[in-house]
C-alpha cells in the first residue's frame, strides 16, 4: 500500500509537513511518519502564543514503540493547537493531513518553506527511490 503525501504540502526529512494559507502554517506529522511511530499514545506541543523557531523542536510524539521530537518548518508564533489530539492521539492515524493536525503558526516568513521538500522529493526520500 502506498502512502499518500498531498501535493499542496511541504515537507522535511524529520517527517514534518507544512500547510501554507497565507501566513498561516499548518503543521503536522507525515502518513509514513505515522506509520513508523505505530500506535501513538500521547502528543505534546506548545501554548498557543509560544514562539516556535524553524529547525528548533516544538513538541513530541510518543507511541508504543518510540518517542519522536516534533521540528518546526517555520519560526512564528502558534495561534492555533488541535487540543483534541491530547485526549485522542489516534486521530493522528486515521487523518495525519486533516483532524490530525497538531499546531497552526503565524509565520514570520512565508519565504521559509520555499527550502523544505515537495511531495514527490519527500516521497523519493521516504520510498528509497
Amino acid at each position: 500500500m502506498s502512502l499518500e503525501y498531498p501535493d499542496d504540502l511541504k515537507y522535511l526529512d524529520s517527517h514534518e509537513y507544512v500547510r501554507l494559507d497565507g501566513e498561516i502554517a499548518t503543521i503536522g506529522i507525515t502518513a509514513f511518519a505515522v506509520k513508523e511511530l505505530g500506535d501513538i499514545v500521547f502528543v505534546e506541543f506548545p501554548d498557543i502564543g509560544e514562539a516556535v523557531t524553524k529547525g528548533e523542536p516544538f513538541g513530541n510524539v510518543e507511541s508504543v514503540k518510540a518517542v519522536e521530537t516534533l521540528n518546526s518548518p517555520v519560526t512564528g508564533t502558534v495561534v492555533e493547537r488541535n487540543d483534541p489530539l491530547l485526549d485522542d492521539p489516534e486521530v493522528l492515524g486515521d487523518d495525519p493531513y486533516g483532524e490530525g493536525w497538531l499546531i497552526k503558526v503565524r509565520v514570520n516568513d512565508p519565504g521559509e518553506v520555499d527550502d523544505a521538500m515537495t511531495a514527490d522529493d519527500y516521497r523519493a526520500l521516504v520510498d528509497g527511490d
